[in-house]
């Protein structure tokens, strides 16, 4: 059993080190730009303690970003490099996920390699960037001008700040790649339109349970990421229903009426 796991286990070392080995190039990269990357992260809660540094009594710390540790600079340079690596590495990482799959698929299957790189990059840039333009200012809002009063002053600290950011980047852009996973199962003939219609109202709960996991614990970002997650679920649906229809009701009643019954 070994030896016949063995060849595949091979295959699977040499695709996981291809896509460390492209995340690490990256980083190096990445890290040699990491002050306007670093900008372009950081901008929209720039944008949001200016705006509450203009109200009338506000401290004059207030729009600022600190740091709370020693060579805390350095260390949130690091992680800036590995978000952004991570981020433009995504077409290699999919590119040998796939290379990894294929051997086992049939002609016509593989012949889905570009929409399935493609799409899975494109949707994954949606997800953060929906994220960066429509959440994370509306959300940082808020969340810091909850209760603010001009007694109180936002002083927030870049690791933390960066260590939120991540989190809500991967969480939408993993959460935007719903069409393509389902796009996917469907290809294996895993998953047909009725199935994922039959789900729906558990996919919703699940929508709202992965939301609460995957933002900062306030209803509105919530709610910013479990409604589009929801409308994504509509059109996986519709995916699926395209690549891997299922069979009218009609043809499984027949198919049930001629199983003989004990």
């Amino acid at each position: 059993m070994f030896d016949d796991l063995r060849p595949h286990l091979v295959e699977l070392r040499k695709r996981l080190s291809i896509m460390v080995g492209s995340v690490i190039v990256l980083f190096f990269v990445c890290f040699y730009f990491h002050e306007p990357i670093m900008h372009w992260m950081d901008q929209p809660l720039r944008d949001v303690l200016a705006a509450i540094a203009n109200i009338d009594g506000a401290h004059a710390t207030q729009g600022q970003l600190i740091t709370s540790q020693v060579g805390g600079t350095f260390f949130v340079a690091l992680k800036v490099s590995f978000f952004a690596a991570f981020f433009f590495s995504i077409p290699i990482l999919l590119w040998q996920i796939w290379q990894f799959i294929a051997p086992g698929l049939y002609a016509n299957e593989k012949k889905m390699l570009l929409p399935f790189i493609f799409g899975g990059t494109i949707m994954f840039s949606v997800g953060v960037f929906f994220a960066y333009y429509v959440v994370v200012p509306y959300g940082f809002e808020f969340l810091i001008t909850f209760g603010y009063t001009s007694n109180y002053a936002a002083l927030i600290t870049i690791e933390d700040y960066v260590g939120f950011f991540s989190k809500i980047m991967f969480g939408f852009g993993i959460a935007f790649e719903l069409p393509v996973f389902a796009y996917f199962l469907a290809l294996l003939g895993l998953v047909d339109n009725r199935m994922m219609s039959g789900f729906f109202k558990y996919a919703v709960l699940l929508i709202f349970v992965l939301a609460a996991m995957l933002t900062p614990p306030d209803i509105l970002t919530q709610l910013l990421m479990a409604i589009p997650l929801i409308f994504l679920y509509g059109v996986s649906i519709l995916i699926v229903k395209a690549v891997n229809p299922a069979p009218p009701l009609d043809e499984d009643e027949e198919e049930g009426k001629e199983t003989p019954t004990a």
